[in-house]
């Protein structure tokens, strides 16, 4: 039912009008009321798309959380609002997710250098990332995964951002948002419950190595910005 779009008769604000009940204008499986979650104040009829699925693992209908149309939550916001009422659940399955990562590179005497890791559900070579956690921001998040997968400390360029989006599954939407990170050392401590294999090549065999449109595209971007920043501090 995931993006699913609906229209959604309004019972009243839960908390903070943040969050709302209500019921929808059809019949469905579930005869449980959804929750609404949205920044605006809302009454009467509102047409939603179905942004979550709340599931038990004692089975049952899923309750579903939904959002005025062209409202876009994740779920660490998601998971934040539902604490405001007594919603049991194990698991959600949301239609929007977000990662955030970053192209990891280092100056050695032998040129540019950019990392590229393999996961285990990844066919392709790729870059460090993950989903965004509660309260992190998007640099938090880049930090934090970099670190957990490579055991690298590096730093963050946060005046570089490049974005994209693609469909992994389903009706899924997912948005990577990647930075440049420096790295001053090579020793890579790869995360192995996550991460399969790693790899420093140059932006060009990167460019050979990966496949989707999104890694390509930051490779470009991150070329064009490198080949015009000085070269000391070699690692």
């Amino acid at each position: 039912m995931l993006g699913e779009i609906m229209n959604i008769s309004i019972l009243g604000a839960v908390r903070d009008r943040c969050l709302y009940s209500g019921y929808p204008d059809r019949i469905t499986e579930n005869n449980h009321p959804v929750y609404i979650i949205t920044d605006k104040e809302l009454a009467g009829f509102v047409s939603c798309t179905v942004i979550c699925m709340a599931l038990s693992d004692a089975g049952g209908q899923p309750r579903l959380i939904v959002s005025p149309d062209h409202e876009v939550f994740y779920e660490p916001e998601i998971r934040t609002r539902l604490t405001k009422v007594s919603l049991e659940y194990d698991k959600l399955l949301c239609l929007y997710e977000k990662s955030c990562g970053a192209l990891v590179y280092r100056r050695t005497s032998r040129g540019l250098k950019v990392l590229l890791v393999k996961n285990h559900n990844g066919r392709f070579w790729s870059f460090p990332k993950g989903h965004v956690e509660k309260d992190e921001t998007e640099e938090q998040t880049a930090l934090r995964e970099i670190k957990e997968e490579t055991g690298l400390n590096v730093e963050i360029e946060s005046d570089f951002r490049v974005t994209g989006t693609y469909c992994p599954y389903g009706r899924v939407q997912k948005k990577v948002v990647f930075f440049l990170a420096r790295a001053f050392e090579s020793d890579v401590h790869v995360q192995t419950s996550e991460i399969d294999h790693y790899i420093w090549v140059t932006i060009e065999d990167a460019m050979k190595m990966c496949r989707y449109d999104n890694d390509t595209k930051l490779l470009a971007c991150a070329e064009n910005r490198l080949s015009d920043e000085p070269r000391s501090k070699m690692a």
